[in-house]
């Protein structure tokens, strides 16, 4: 049985500290890997409306058909938007709402928060689908990575004299799951990751652009520095 502290006492407000996500949108690798995994485990209830799967292919260096046969899974074509199979009618049944679409979520929240929601949930019993989050209390929606991390219960702290309510003072996986605590941060990671790209696809390639720029006004300065001495070699 494993024994993990989530590091960072997180009160029950949901005020705790965010943790680091440390993303890298130059990091093409972690964002195809965020992809399959926001696709596998996301994408059910979570759409991605302003991004299409040909856009997605193109930016981070993927086929057609590696696109369609391994990340569509509501048989859209190939340049349309990223939607969610799910229906309205089944959305408000168990969650009470339809899940909202997370295009813009990074931009939102921050991919602080979002790494650090995603590494928040413990088992609640007293909520409706069994799951609870301390960064969001009362989040309308289960753990949808439980698989990977385990099974993680709340450490309570000693309860308020006045409200009676016991904060949580930590989390802890106390039955493992499928991958190591190292894996688990990655994938969470990468998952944050493709948010952050898909919140705003056109930061790829203005970062890519961002050298250019740099060398061209490096260059354009040093320009213009020899032309005002050339200028003025002659004034005195």
């Amino acid at each position: 049985m494993a024994a993990l502290m989530f590091s960072g006492s997180v009160s029950a407000s949901g005020q705790g500290a965010l943790q680091q996500a440390g993303t890298d949108l130059t990091d093409r690798a972690s964002l195809q890997r965020g992809a399959q995994a926001y696709m596998n485990y996301c994408s059910g209830c979570h759409s991605l409306k302003y991004l299409r799967y040909s856009r997605m292919a193109d930016d981070l260096g993927l086929t057609e058909e590696e696109v369609m046969n391994n990340l569509n899974f509501t048989g859209a074509a190939y340049g349309e938007q990223i939607q969610v199979a799910m229906a309205h009618a089944p959305a408000d049944k168990w969650f009470g709402k339809m899940p909202p679409d997370l295009s813009l979520i990074a931009r939102v929240r921050g991919s602080d928060w979002i790494y650090t929601y995603l590494k928040s949930f413990y088992l609640d019993q007293s909520r409706p689908l069994g799951w609870n989050n301390t960064l969001f209390p009362n989040a309308s929606m289960p753990n949808p990575l439980w698989q990977l991390q385990g099974m993680q219960h709340a450490v309570y702290g000693a309860p308020d004299k006045v409200s009676g309510e016991r904060p949580v003072l930590g989390l802890k996986v106390e039955q493992a799951g499928t991958v190591s605590a190292r894996q688990y941060d990655q994938t969470v990671r990468d998952i944050t990751n493709f948010l952050e790209y898909a919140g705003e696809p056109a930061a790829l390639k203005r970062q890519g652009m961002g050298v250019w720029v740099v060398l061209f006004l490096a260059f354009f300065t040093l320009l213009a520095y020899l032309l005002k001495k050339e200028y003025w070699k002659d004034v005195h």
